[in-house]
């Protein structure tokens, strides 16, 4: 079986499986990764660029090449190596969590039980939820639901059609790292730089797909557009930036503005914040579905480019 066949499979399988599962309750690889990459930063933590570098090498370099000798165990036998696929798309993607964590904070909201809503928020995003009123925790939500579509379900699509197995492992590692260590903090300013980087790099590709499909099937493609366009490179993040923008113009409403995360308060720029509207409550069940419709169709963009790609050289 050719290799874009079992990607198409595979990641279709994979992605059911989300959709029916979710994330696994114990063992979960990324999980796992992520205690192994904290030992490896116990060991080589120095206030230094090259120390950090070296450490994302090591994490995300190793969790490649595993990956890689695991596929190539199984690329002789399609039947092992579809379901090579299929669990490893099905360990990398986290968008039925991400759903249902933005859902049980709405739901909170809902009941008025903002006390909650602040408890859940950090599952969800690494915003400081105490200075935080209940428009200010949807909003936070809608944001976390569009920035992680891309990091959590798109991007790790991409990846996986562009590498398969191998390419699925790396992307999660990378994000992963980034979100470890990959932060603006006197601790991490200098060892994180090379994982934040990289993740800039890797989140690229997944970062444009998502937003434009946001503009394709969230029902108010113009003004998705527009916000794009005009306000994307306002945000001090380049992949965030343009999906957070392109959801605002979609969803109808304004995104971005202060913050508190890390420690620190930042000012961003308000993204659509001339045709959109402040966030409610009800706002993050509707940013749940765009996210949904978005995930299902990369698929099926990352899959039918899999396949062209594979038919040509033939």
């Amino acid at each position: 079986m050719r290799a874009d066949r079992i990607f198409a499979y595979g990641a279709t399988a994979g992605l059911i499986g989300d959709l029916l599962l979710g994330d696994p309750r114990r063992g979960h690889p990324v999980a796992a990764f992520g205690l192994t990459a904290a030992e490896v930063e116990n060991r080589l933590w120095r206030d230094h660029r090259g120390w950090g570098a070296l450490h994302t090498l090591v994490c995300a370099g190793g969790a490649a090449g595993a990956a890689a000798l695991a596929a190539r165990a199984v690329r002789d036998r399609p039947a092992l190596a579809v379901a090579l696929t299929a669990a490893t798309t099905w360990s990398v993607i986290g968008g039925t969590s991400l759903g249902r964590e933005a859902r049980a904070i709405g739901g909170a909201l809902a009941a008025g039980d903002v006390d909650v809503a602040r408890e859940r928020l950090p599952h969800l995003c690494g915003r400081d939820p105490h200075s935080l009123d209940g428009p200010q925790i949807a909003r936070a939500v809608v944001e976390s639901v569009a920035e992680n579509t891309s990091d959590a379900v798109v991007g790790a699509l991409v990846w996986g059609a562009l590498g398969g197995v191998p390419g699925l492992v790396a992307f999660r590692a990378v994000n992963t790292l980034d979100a470890m260590v990959g932060h603006k903090s006197p601790q991490y300013r200098r060892y994180g730089w090379a994982s934040a980087r990289l993740d800039d790099v890797a989140g690229w590709p997944g970062a444009r797909l998502t937003a434009a499909l946001a503009v394709a099937v969230g029902g108010r493609p113009r003004q998705a557009v527009r916000a794009w366009r005009a306000d994307a490179g306002k945000h001090p993040s380049p992949n965030a930036g343009p999906v957070e923008a392109s959801f605002a113009g979609a969803l109808g409403v304004r995104l971005g503005g202060t913050l508190a995360y890390g420690g620190r308060t930042e000012h961003r720029p308000v993204l659509n914040g001339a045709a959109g509207r402040a966030v409610e409550t009800a706002d993050i069940e509707r940013a749940v579905r765009l996210s949904r419709r978005v995930s299902a169709l990369a698929l099926g963009v990352c899959v039918a480019g899999r396949l062209i790609a594979g038919r040509r050289r033939i």
